[in-house]
């Protein structure tokens, strides 16, 4: 703590424990023969020190005094929210006004946060992973989610300018066409928070210390959206296309992050309660695909605190493959993620670590294509499928047996697949692709590829399931988890931002005289 020029006038212990220290020395050097000869010194005994500490404590003010390194005495208590968690590959197909999400989001037994993570929502052609990205389908995908979370089909049609941003024209049904160029910067921007009430970069300080400090680093941040897209634009510069955007009121849940990198997709929702407690939100985007490191294989990792506690999802596409060894491709992605993701520093507050890498984060969930086959032939996998026999199928699992092994995902934990493989579909049909492919080249053996994992306590695995939607050659899988986060109340929180400010008053003092301050407390007390 530095005190100001007018602060230190008042200040008078230095000068009075200088002096003091000398005549300590010359006491340990027999100058001075008795202990009670020294109590008796003039300013220096110990009546004058403590009246001078009282005098000087006072004009301190408002400084409170305790030392940092005594343990608070509030714990933070622990809340329980719902997190539904869900992966999907689109197969490179991009949705249609038709296809309804709100079976698929269990939107009548609602969660507080959805974690929603796709992959392949564009082909992986070379025009998608070299060119530029085709943004049309995410921002189909958030309108979509928007319609089932928030169940609104209102449409608005006009931005703030006053541009147009719909197309009036009618299917022959009557209803309005779906899209038309979409942009998923703009539809991102009028899903995200209230401006506000929206996102902080850092929640450690409490609303009071924000509101009164400079130096807080309690800002409102944008919701992350990743990079401007390219979509086309009329020659009035705007797009023209359908989107639902509701009034505050309405809004159920808010858009905290949308991430795209090729074909894979991330968003993260959440209740409109819970955004001004959600701060350090960070994206970073690892590639695995072609080269080792184009974005047509890899994942996306999102990293953000909610209260006193740290998030990371993780959303990614693995090396595919179902030849003898490609598992070890896998296992390789999954080691170079960890590695190679890296979070921007963010937080200011002074003596907080925010994560910055995946595994320093106290809940993490892993969802995504993970690619792991089945360890059998195509007719062994058949027969065992026909008889239900999910055991022994799940013992052939590669996930599970690299796992046990020790090779990818130690520590990690996945719930008890109850549901059948996820992978690989006849287009629009529930028959698995090999039975209709006579081409053993085309065929391929069904699979568990979409699967959850977490890391981390306070997680607690309360659904793990498939969905039915035969919109591509792939189920989506789904999960709901019950996650334990740190809240702070009021006092908690307000002893823990003024931590930083708060000082013993022997830390004040000579050294000398902080010893000589402690013998007469233990003095006093025996």
């Amino acid at each position: 703590m530095t005190l100001g020029s007018d602060e230190r006038k008042k200040f008078h212990l230095p000068k009075i424990f200088r002096t003091w220290e000398k005549k300590a020395i010359k006491k340990r050097e027999g100058s001075i023969d008795s202990s009670v000869e020294f109590e008796r010194c003039s300013p220096f005994s110990a009546t004058a020190i403590k009246k001078s500490l009282s005098e000087s404590t006072s004009k301190l003010g408002s400084f409170k005094f305790r030392s940092p390194r005594s343990p608070m005495t509030n714990v933070p208590d622990l809340q329980t929210l719902r997190v539904f968690v869900a992966t999907w590959n689109a197969g490179g197909k991009c949705p249609h006004s038709d296809l309804n999400l709100v079976d698929f989001l269990q939107v009548e037994d609602p969660s507080d946060i959805y974690v929603l993570g796709f992959q392949e929502i564009v082909p992986l052609n070379a025009g998608n992973v070299l060119v530029i990205e085709d943004n049309e389908p995410a921002a189909k995908w958030l309108t979509l989610i928007n319609q089932a979370l928030n169940k609104t089909s209102d449409v608005n049609t006009s931005d703030t300018s006053g541009k147009k941003l719909i197309s009036k024209d009618l299917k022959p049904n009557g209803g309005l066409l779906f899209f038309q160029k979409p942009s998923l910067k703009k539809v991102s921007r009028s899903l995200k928070a209230q401006k506000g009430r929206g996102l902080k970069s850092c929640n450690c300080h409490s609303e009071l210390e924000r509101k009164y400090s400079k130096d807080s680093c309690f800002r409102f941040q944008e919701v992350y959206i990743g990079e401007d897209d390219s979509s086309s634009e009329n020659e009035d510069g705007s797009n023209s296309f359908l989107m639902t955007e509701i009034t505050t009121n309405q809004m159920n849940y808010s858009l905290i992050a949308s991430k795209q990198m090729v074909g894979i997709f991330v968003t993260v929702w959440a209740r409109k309660e819970l955004v001004q407690h959600i701060g350090h939100l960070r994206v970073s985007c690892v590639g695995r695909g072609i080269l080792g490191y184009l974005g047509n294989k890899g994942c996306i990792s999102v990293s953000l605190s909610l209260h006193q506690t740290t998030f990371c999802f993780v959303c990614s596409h693995l090396a595919s493959g179902e030849k003898e060894g490609d598992e070890l491709r896998r296992n390789s992605d999954v080691i170079e993620i960890l590695k190679n993701t890296q979070f921007r520093k963010i937080c200011k507050t002074p003596h907080r670590r925010i994560p910055e890498r995946i595994l320093e984060h106290e809940r993490i969930i892993w969802l995504g294509d993970l690619n792991y086959r089945i360890a059998l032939s195509y007719s062994e996998t058949r027969k065992l499928l026909e008889n239900n026999d999910w055991d022994a199928l799940l013992a052939k699992d590669q996930l599970k047996i690299e796992q046990e092994a020790g090779r990818v995902f130690e520590g990690w934990k996945e719930g008890k697949i109850y549901f059948p493989p996820t992978y690989k579909y006849s287009n629009n049909s529930d028959s698995y692709a090999g039975e209709t492919v006579t081409s053993k080249k085309k065929r391929r053996t069904p699979a568990w590829c979409d699967r959850i994992l977490w890391h981390g306590y306070g997680i607690e695995q309360l659904n793990y399931f498939r969905g039915e939607s035969r919109f591509s050659d792939h189920r989506p899988v789904c999960a709901v988890f019950e996650v334990q986060v740190a809240v702070l109340d009021g006092k908690s929180k307000n002893a823990l931002s003024n931590s930083n400010m708060k000082v013993e008053i022997e830390e004040l003092l000579p050294p000398t005289a902080a010893r000589y301050l402690s013998r007469q407390c233990v003095m006093e007390k025996t």
